[in-house]
């Protein structure tokens, strides 16, 4: 970029910004509504640094190797179990929940007729489940898995109570991945002769790819930081699960065990770091996914 180009854009900030203060001297209220937006921006960015500085700053000094230790016990209180059992109940949960959801989502955007009165309901209800506490999830996942199906407290429990709950916000965010591809490139697809079926798997799911992986992330962050649904289904044993019928402790319910006994403050406030850091690396990941897959359509 050379210096007259520079300047071409200076001056086509400078005339931007004399059309915008121009735009409040007439309207007041613009630069009101304007001013309250950047203060809300601001704070709750102060307020998220606040938080994960508290956090590194309170946590990060407690990390020692005890920590990370392979076996717990009632010194070390290592949280590498808590660690792998989170992964195992993330993997399991997502295997039980995208299929059906991102599977709902194309009945719901590709198959059911507009205007269908029962796609209104299931939308409906799926709205309505998104905002139902996770401490009932967790009381259902007892009643049925842990008590009527017999698998007592245990992954596969915990598993399918998380599936549950994460459902509606897969398949709502995959609904509206969907609806947003423009309707050209099924029209294309058909012209060239393509079936539904193949329109929907080869140009429709590529091109809705990034806004379906952005619910499978919110999903993951809602399944790494779940403890009320998990206490009453996966139960809280410290070991590391030998199969998915065991009972396990993740690593956020770890972390709750850990601060409620008083006893490991501190440990506590290192497994909180951890907990951070991996949602922080399942996120990156996750969105490192989404762009590769977005620069290959």
């Amino acid at each position: 970029m050379d210096d007259k180009e520079i300047k071409e854009i200076a001056a086509i900030n400078k005339i931007t910004f004399a059309q915008r203060m121009r735009e409040y001297k007439r309207k007041p209220l613009s630069l009101v509504m304007f001013i309250l937006v950047v203060l809300a921006a601001a704070l709750s960015v102060l307020a998220l640094v606040f938080l994960i500085v508290y956090i590194l700053v309170m946590g990060v000094p407690n990390l020692t190797p005890d920590l990370f230790a392979w076996e717990y016990n009632s010194d070390n209180v290592s949280c590498m179990p808590a660690i792998i059992n989170t992964v195992v109940i993330t993997l399991l949960t997502l295997v039980i929940a995208v299929p059906f959801g991102i599977g709902a989502a194309i009945y719901l955007s590709e198959y059911a007729k507009r205007g269908n009165k029962l796609v209104k309901v299931i939308r409906t209800m799926a709205e309505t489940l998104s905002g139902i506490p996770s401490i009932v999830y967790g009381l259902f996942g007892m009643l049925c898995f842990v008590t009527a199906f017999s698998w007592g407290y245990s992954i596969l429990a915990g598993a399918f109570t998380l599936a549950i709950m994460v459902l509606p916000t897969i398949m709502r965010t995959t609904e509206e991945a969907l609806i947003a591809v423009p309707d050209s490139y099924r029209e294309g697809s058909f012209g060239l002769g393509a079936g539904k079926l193949r329109t929907v798997v080869k140009t429709v799911l590529p091109s809705a790819m990034p806004g379906i992986l952005a619910g499978v992330i919110l999903a993951i962050g809602r399944i790494v930081g779940e403890t009320a649904a998990l206490i009453y289904t996966a139960g809280s044993t410290t070991g590391l699960v030998d199969g998915v019928m065991d009972s396990g402790r993740t690593l956020a319910i770890h972390m709750y065990m850990l601060a409620n006994e008083g006893l490991h403050t501190n440990q506590a406030w290192g497994t909180a770091v951890v907990l951070l850091v991996l949602v922080l690396g399942i996120n990156t990941l996750s969105s490192f996914i989404a762009k590769k897959l977005s620069s290959k359509k």
